[in-house]
């Protein structure tokens, strides 16, 4: 008797660890594939790229691992160029209409917009924070370090 009071205890006991973990699990799944950047706020694709304002779209999937890489640099970029330039993430694996209206081959892909739209650059793999400053100095942006004045 005593032996299955133990078992049902260590059943339930699993059960709702599993169910825990397994929730945990799934919400940070849900909010990392929001198609987000920061992972804080939902991307309006039809207003992509940002009018007035030079845009860099990062297209990838929050379990491509060069994308994971990524991450982190297109958080800080985000935060860096706010009001300066639109920096946005859209996870293709999620939202894959977006892989051909952006005419995807590879991801991660990068493509840098001008303010008015036109597309500058593009580059497909893992692209450096310095390497996306660097594009986005030379199409005119100031960079993170120069203050306003």
């Amino acid at each position: 008797m005593r032996i299955a009071k133990l078992i049902i205890i260590c059943v339930i006991a699993v059960a709702v660890i599993l169910l825990v973990k397994t929730q945990f699990f799934t919400d940070t799944a849900q909010e990392l594939s929001a198609g987000t950047v920061s992972h804080s706020a939902p991307i309006d694709f039809e207003n992509l790229p940002v009018k007035g304002m030079v845009t860099l779209i990062d297209l990838g999937a929050t379990e491509c691992i060069p994308c994971k890489m990524m991450a982190p640099i297109m958080a800080k970029l985000e935060a860096d160029y706010q009001g300066k330039a639109a920096i946005a993430f859209i996870d293709v694996w999620k939202h894959k209409e977006q892989a051909p209206k952006y005419k995807i081959r590879a991801i991660p892909t990068q493509i840098f917009y001008d303010a008015s739209g036109t597309e500058i650059s593009r580059h497909e793999g893992f692209m450096s924070e310095k390497d996306i400053v660097a594009q986005l100095t030379k199409m005119g942006v100031s960079s993170p370090s120069e203050k306003k004045e």
